[in-house]
């Protein structure tokens, strides 16, 4: 039996990918097929394929710098757009290549570049929970963190609806504002509740206040009320710390109690019964030990033999 190492399984698999195009090439890393193509076949690096896709985004998404500088230097169109308007920096959003962003950004790259829904590498950045890429070109490009899309929406309430709690924390640390709602009046944590992200609520909850539990949508719904009508387990939770904010006085704490006195009273006498049966049945069991024979002893007719010895002690308890 022979054994291949994991490295030979990708060797293997990479010299079984037949490069036909520069798009190929360019998704895959191929600088040399890629010059090859460029240099030698005279290809165009600032034509779409098929479907629309620029070698630059291919490049980009892959996260392929060297690839997107050769690109970039042999004509390729830093600010190109596909069929939906996004950029080679949108698609570098998805998978989080800082490397490639940071070339297409230091050669002209729009970072507020927005596709038809309005989303901007930021909005991608925060769909797809990469943190780092989303830090990264706002802290050295300065992209608005907080700009809503064409449905009002912001990097948080993207970052909540897909549940990315690092990326929220980082919203959060550059003062994102979390109650700002959407077109249908959705805050991040309406957003949050809706797909049921328990750790996102809790995290938006802490770093909020009360107005944030208080808000509701277009529909008259606050957070709370979305994910119990979900089904939600976690909306005891939401309802839990809803409760922490109500400044409830003496008289209705009073009649809390006293509207959950029938319950208290049931659960008293239960355990009540329970105890004083465990004593009755501890009593009996106690008399009927003490009363009885408690077996195999000494009596005064004298230890039995060892033949009766062996007996007891072979004897299957």
């Amino acid at each position: 039996m022979e054994i291949v190492s994991s490295k030979e399984k990708t060797t293997t698999a990479a010299a079984e990918i037949v490069i036909g195009d520069v798009f190929g090439a360019c998704a895959y890393g191929d600088l040399i097929k890629l010059t090859k193509f460029v240099e030698e076949d005279g290809v165009s690096l600032s034509l779409p394929d098929a479907n629309g896709y620029y070698p630059l985004q291919w490049a980009s998404l892959n996260n392929f710098p060297h690839l997107s500088h050769y690109i970039i230097q042999h004509g390729g169109d830093v600010n190109a757009v596909d069929n939906v308007r996004q950029t080679a920096l949108h698609w570098a959003a998805v998978r989080g290549s800082i490397a490639a962003a940071d070339v297409l950004l230091q050669n002209g790259a729009r970072v507020e570049a927005a596709d038809v829904n309005g989303y901007r590498a930021v909005h991608v950045a925060a769909q797809y929970g990469q943190t780092s890429f989303l830090n990264y070109i706002v802290a050295k490009y300065h992209a608005d963190f907080d700009v809503p899309d064409n449905d009002g929406r912001t990097p948080l309430h993207w970052a909540a609806y897909k549940g990315f709690t690092d990326s929220i924390r980082l919203l959060l640390f550059w003062d994102a504002f979390q109650g700002k709602q959407d077109k249908e009046g959705c805050t991040p944590l309406h957003w949050a509740a809706l797909r049921g992200n328990l750790e996102a609520c809790v995290v938006l909850i802490h770093a909020g206040t009360k107005q944030e539990l208080l808000v509701k949508d277009s529909a008259g719904f606050t957070p709370a009320q979305i994910a119990a009508d979900r089904g939600h387990h976690h909306s005891n939770a939401l309802r839990g710390h809803n409760s922490c904010w109500k400044d409830k006085g003496w008289i209705n704490k009073v009649g809390d109690i006293a509207s959950n006195l029938p319950k208290v009273t049931a659960v008293v006498g239960l355990w009540g019964w329970t105890a004083v049966s465990l004593s009755v049945a501890s009593l009996l069991m106690f008399i009927r030990c003490s009363s009885k024979d408690p077996g195999y002893v000494k009596t005064s007719e004298g230890i039995p033999n060892n033949a009766d010895a062996e007996v007891v002690l072979s004897h299957a308890f």
